[in-house]
């Protein structure tokens, strides 16, 4: 075990829990019209052409063949970002990768996926998506149009990810029902809220993922998005009813497929109960399997072997069949 001790935080990122306190966190209560939100979301968004538009990239890599890509997505946000496809064998599956909140500069070379076509968005607002007047200080971003469920940027974000999926489908037919999505923090939450609605992705992996359990989310100390939205709540408290319709954790309860959640017990910038309460909250089943590391959004001492036994969880999970 190498969960840090020595630290500067001015809260301690364990919150005092040990494992079996983590592991007893549940979801809240659902949102009323949870379900019904996010349905009539999800069929507007699958009526929008994403019209993908490629072009050569100036990034380079042996294995991997590099396009920019662009798209548009719900308001005619218009979505930047990468496609790699292999220089060596077949597309047989797609993977749709978030990222978190510091953004995305160039894609991951590294994931262990092979006869994979991987969309690389950059969520709006951020990165190669960045649009006035929306700020991309992750302070800033998280508030955006927050006091209503129709204009929060989180739900512009699943929209983002939905329509991944939907370039991925019109550019390969063939990987209809073959798509996986990664994602973390930023990400993590927000591929739990687009994979709980959208048939189409088959697998998902997230990690150390963001906006789970909000009622908590709202009360524990933390660097991450959350205390943006807590500072926020003191002149605006009823903001918990638009956040309780983004809870990652409740939308895990609604994710059949299989599911790889890696979690931390130690983290200043998203809160481990909240962590927790998204992996708690899936179905007890084979298909899902939780993977504990020591620590997230900061460097440990045995990050790099909790990290390689990751990666081959990823690559068993993602494989091309």
């Amino acid at each position: 075990m190498s969960i840090p001790t020595d630290h500067s935080y001015p809260f301690d990122p364990t919150y005092g829990l040990d494992l079996d306190a983590l592991r007893a966190f549940a979801p809240p209560e659902r949102a009323p019209h949870f379900d019904e939100f996010w349905r009539a979301r999800h069929a507007a968004t699958l009526g929008i052409h994403p019209e993908p538009r490629l072009s050569e990239s100036a990034s380079q890599h042996p294995a991997w063949h590099v396009q920019d890509i662009v798209y548009t997505s719900t308001d005619q946000f218009e979505i930047g970002g990468w496609l790699l496809l292999p220089r060596d064998g077949l597309v047989t599956r797609g993977l749709v990768v978030g990222h978190g909140y510091g953004g995305r500069d160039e894609p991951d070379f590294d994931l262990p996926v092979a006869e994979t076509a991987v969309l690389f968005p950059c969520f709006r607002g951020l990165s190669r998506s960045r649009r006035p007047p929306i700020s991309s200080d992750p302070a800033r971003h998280v508030l955006t149009g927050i006091d209503k469920p129709e204009t929060s940027i989180l739900g512009g974000c699943v929209d983002d990810v939905w329509l991944a999926v939907s370039v991925l489908t019109k550019l390969y037919p063939g990987l209809e029902g073959r798509i996986g999505y990664s994602g973390l923090s930023l990400g993590g939450g927000i591929g739990a809220l687009a994979i709980a609605a959208d048939r189409r992705i088959d697998r998902g992996h997230l990690v150390v993922p963001t906006f789970g359990n909000m009622p908590l989310w709202l009360t524990l100390p933390t660097l991450g998005s959350a205390g943006a939205v807590q500072h926020y709540r003191t002149t605006h408290p009823d903001v918990l009813q638009t956040l309780r319709l983004f809870d990652a954790a409740t939308a895990a309860t609604r994710i059949a497929i299989p599911m790889l959640v890696a979690v931390a017990r130690f983290d200043p910038a998203v809160a481990p109960p909240c962590q927790f309460s998204v992996a708690n909250g899936l179905a007890t089943s084979n298909h899902h399997e939780t993977v504990i590391l020591d620590a997230g959004h900061v460097a440990y001492p045995q990050m790099e072997e909790q990290h390689a036994l990751l990666v081959e969880k990823v690559r068993h999970l993602f494989r091309a069949t």
